[in-house]
């Protein structure tokens, strides 16, 4: 699968570059980003974005802050404010907390976690791959772009296609931030995988058709009973699938479940511009001065969930149970 990673790190200037993926797909641009703060506005503006990614740019947002001299207690809050609903994020700065004041182990504790990235996502398609077959409909965006490995739900379609077991993927427009129509389809046309763009209020008339086989999205951040939030969108998603008799599966690496949350409920939901549902990359779309709504993420409850895909293998109910037992074994 050819693949474009959402950062590089040049160890001769000390920079991160992340694409950004606000220009997707019409061009390709690279953000120098030498701060902790630079780090935080870039993952706030969304110029990098999908749960793995944030992480480790937050990972790396910490060496910067060594390298830049900057108050690294406040480096770490103002990252972690940066954006709420991924646990990705905490994560990574949870692991880099023990390596404040040293920067060459900071560095090498940033690296650390983009590598159990690749890892892990490699893990996950290939144990995604066996649970599609025939026509898939994924939802948001999960390759590459959004992991810095080989994704999650798309890295398993990939796999998938590779292997033949699927023929054809129906990518959701998600709407408002178009993640699905700027960046999957872009991603999927790279990999050579056949793909049909709909927009998101298309999924029940082609799964009342009898044309989609499987739901595979990713996860920003999963409770231990199962419940997880993901774009918003995959609850009405799971819904769809539900009533339709479709297979629906989250797929994510083990450290999106938080160990905190027994159940969705508490998932903090990240409520973004009104402006990014009234226009377009600033075209308007609505009259001037109507009043939007914008929930990033919903939350979707496991008792809608076929199986949930990992680096671990693919669980089936209970899920807490197995998740707990996986979790205990890491």
């Amino acid at each position: 699968m050819e693949r474009t990673l959402p950062y590089r790190w040049d160890a001769e200037t000390n920079t991160l570059w992340l694409i950004d993926q606000r220009a997707l797909p019409q061009k390709e641009e690279w953000i120098p980003v030498r701060s902790a703060r630079e780090a935080a506005r870039a993952i706030k503006e969304m110029v990098v974005r999908g749960a793995p990614a944030i992480g480790v740019t937050a990972a790396y947002g910490m060496v910067l802050a060594h390298l830049a001299g900057e108050d690294l207690d406040e480096a770490e809050k103002l990252l972690a404010a940066s954006r709420p609903t991924a646990v990705n994020l905490f994560y990574a700065l949870e692991k880099m907390r023990p390596h404040k004041g040293d920067l060459e182990a900071s560095l090498k504790q940033a690296r650390e976690i983009w590598r159990e990235v690749e890892e892990t996502e490699l893990a996950i398609s290939k144990n995604g791959a066996r649970v599609l077959k025939g026509q898939v409909l994924t939802h948001c965006n999960t390759g590459p772009i959004a992991t810095g490995g080989y994704g999650t739900a798309i890295g398993a379609i990939v796999e998938a296609y590779r292997q033949g077991r699927i023929s054809h993927v129906w990518v959701d427009e998600t709407r408002p931030y178009l993640q699905g129509a700027r960046l999957t389809a872009w991603e999927l046309q790279k990999a050579g995988v056949p793909a049909t763009l709909i927009t998101d209020n298309m999924a029940a008339h082609f799964m009342k058709l009898g044309e989609v086989d499987q739901v595979i999205v990713g996860v920003d951040r999963m409770a231990m009973n199962g419940d997880f939030a993901n774009k918003i969108g995959t609850y009405g998603l799971a819904v769809l699938a539900h009533y339709h008799g479709v297979s629906f599966y989250p797929a994510l690496p083990l450290s999106s479940v938080d160990l905190s949350l027994e159940s969705g409920q508490d998932i903090p939901i990240e409520e973004r511009s009104a402006e990014e549902v009234t226009s377009i990359k600033g075209v308007p779309i609505a009259p001037a001065g109507f009043p939007a709504r914008h929930p990033a993420f919903d939350v979707t409850p496991h008792h809608l969930i076929t199986g949930i895909v990992t680096e671990k293998g693919v669980f089936y109910p209970p899920f807490d149970e197995a998740l707990r037992n996986a979790l205990a074994q890491n």
